[in-house]
């Protein structure tokens, strides 16, 4: 399957990826969890500061929407915060391209606060009531509330970057204000497809769902890669190629979640199991079973649209029909065809070999810790 991941350099006309492959493993020997704790503790005082600088109340919800406190203010485990995928890919893209990790800490706390600003706004929208094992920001504080802390997050980005000393404040705000369109339309989408048939001629297509998951997923951790080697001085073709893989290792991030979302152990990602299919989505691997076309995707079209509730042992079923049409080896077939692609992006530019190591290591980390 081709890529619909696109790119772009400074003011350069976006242009298709196509035929990244690269199966090679990465290197062994990385720790990737030791690498993203070095990360958030590099960006966290920064991170810190920044939401310090908000009103009290909304910076009480984005300290609990961050994990570090409970709804109140009072103090919480720092072991419950996120992994921090996007500040660390920030920080490694600095160091890949020869700079200190110090010089990506404005793109890095940047590209965090509208992650946690989208994270607010999409559980609104999808009426999801927990994240993490506990109440998401809206059910904690109210709707309004929720709503208001998402844009406070969204407007202290910009200022983050605006803020940047020199003359290259204006580009990056400039592609935080792109990738900000991207994840609008790549939402929208996703909302849309709600509405659309299970079948006929306006069912959701696989490559369809790949082209919304580069969107909502994809172009923020291309932001972040590219922030962080901006931020390092790297050369305009230099931050294209991160940007791409930042891109690719989105689509493979929301494929490892879509199967999560059905097979995850509930421990891990504090759903009941098969949550994704008591709730109709579409996702990949349901998308993927359906176009099989076989008897099982017959039956599992049958559950999907039937009246009756979809949980107990009829999600059990449908969970079992997904595999067996394929839907499950597809999306690990999907999540490892764009980490190559990524890691084929990194590997077509000189970078400082540690830093790329350890960010091959995560790439490799965020597929092979679930398939």
């Amino acid at each position: 399957m081709s890529s619909p991941t696109t790119a772009r350099a400074g003011n350069a006309t976006p242009r298709a990826v196509t035929g990244c492959s690269d199966t090679t493993p990465p290197a062994p020997g990385v720790d990737a969890r030791r690498t993203l704790a070095r990360c958030r503790a590099l960006v966290r005082p920064a991170l810190s500061a920044a939401i310090g600088r908000l009103h009290p109340w909304t910076g009480e919800m984005a300290a609990f929407s961050l994990g570090w406190c409970e709804a109140g203010g009072a103090p919480r485990d720092p072991s419950s915060e996120g992994k921090g995928v996007r500040l660390a890919l920030a920080v490694l893209c600095a160091e890949a391209v020869g700079a200190p990790g110090e010089s990506a800490v404005p793109g890095a706390v940047a590209v965090e606060l509208v992650h946690a600003f989208s994270l607010m706004h999409d559980d609104i929208m999808d009426g999801d009531v927990t994240r993490r094992r506990r109440e998401t920001v809206w059910k904690a504080y109210g709707t309004g509330p929720a709503v208001l802390a998402g844009d406070a997050l969204l407007a202290l980005a910009v200022q983050t970057l605006a803020e940047v000393p020199g003359p290259r404040a204006g580009a990056l705000v400039g592609r935080l204000s792109e990738t900000l369109g991207e994840l609008v339309r790549g939402q929208a989408e996703d909302l849309l497809f709600e509405s659309r048939p299970w079948t006929g001629p306006e069912v959701v297509r696989p490559a369809e769902y790949r082209a919304m998951a580069e969107l909502k997923t994809g172009t923020l951790l291309g932001c972040a890669a590219a922030l962080g080697a901006q931020l390092g001085g790297a050369p305009a073709r230099t931050v294209t190629a991160l940007d791409l893989a930042g891109r690719h290792l989105g689509v493979a991030f929301q494929a490892v979640d879509d199967l999560l979302g059905i097979w995850g152990d509930p421990e891990v990602t504090g759903k009941p199991v098969h949550s994704d299919l008591r709730q109709h989505k579409k996702t990949y691997p349901v998308l993927a079973a359906l176009a099989a076309d076989t008897v099982h995707s017959g039956n599992l079209l049958a559950l999907l649209t039937s009246s009756r509730r979809l949980d107990g042992e009829r999600a059990k079923d449908a969970a079992a029909l997904v595999e067996a049409c394929g839907g499950r080896t597809a999306t690990v077939a999907e999540a490892r065809r764009h980490l190559d692609a990524a890691r084929a992006c990194l590997r077509s530019v000189p970078l400082a070999p540690e830093a790329a190591r350890e960010a091959e290591g995560l790439l490799g980390f965020l597929l092979h810790r679930t398939v």
